[in-house]
């Protein structure tokens, strides 16, 4: 009787196998510009966590105060701005192209998730920044979360809440779920331009 381990590992051999996990040649439809938003907003999602961990070690007296500080802030800061622009054109690209084809709704579905995960993790990076923009945005934002009545479960007036949230919580469920969109592209392989023939068997129906 096979144990449990077996079980996994067998599983996983059958979902993906390292042929398909790790392939060694692509389609040659992936040369196109469009394929690489995807790529470029996962290297972006690394220098931000790895950015990230520095500030968070190293603490706001920190990246206020020193100049070193100062540039990894600018680092986070801007590796926000190319992630979400990275991302966003990513989604909109295979939203024309109609990426949850070919049985693929679960791709899409996952990345149209992470990217709404994502929202909340970088508004709670700005209401950790620990100045006047950061006041006056946690204010502003306070109505509007009462108002769908979550104000008492995710308060952005409350310092350590919002910091454990992007520090911990939402980013792992951001890398999380970017983890779980790729191993389904992956699995499902990725989605070919929608063809101009009428006889194409990857032609949507």
């Amino acid at each position: 009787m096979s144990s449990w381990t077996v079980k996994i590992r067998e599983f996983g051999m059958r979902t993906l196998p390292p042929e398909q996990l790790l392939p060694d040649s692509q389609p040659a439809y992936m040369t196109s510009a469009v394929y690489l938003f995807g790529a470029l907003t996962i290297g972006a999602l690394v220098v931000l966590l790895l950015s990230g961990t520095i500030l968070a070690l190293k603490g706001p007296s920190w990246w206020h105060v020193q100049s070193l500080g100062h540039f990894f802030n600018s680092v986070h800061l801007w590796a926000v701005e190319l992630f979400f622009f990275f991302m966003v054109c990513h989604l909109w690209g295979k939203y024309w192209m109609a990426a949850w084809r070919g049985g693929r709704a679960r791709v899409w579905m996952s990345g149209v998730v992470c990217f709404l995960v994502a929202i909340p993790c970088a508004f709670t990076g700005y209401l950790s920044q620990q100045n006047f923009d950061s006041q006056w945005i946690a204010t502003q934002g306070k109505d509007g979360l009462n108002s769908l009545g979550v104000g008492a479960f995710f308060n952005p007036l409350n310092f350590g809440q919002m910091y454990s949230y992007h520090v911990f919580l939402l980013p792992l469920a951001v890398v999380t779920l970017v983890g779980g969109h790729i191993l389904l592209v992956r699995r499902h392989g990725i989605v070919p331009p929608i063809p101009l023939s009428e006889g194409d068997p990857a032609r949507p129906a």
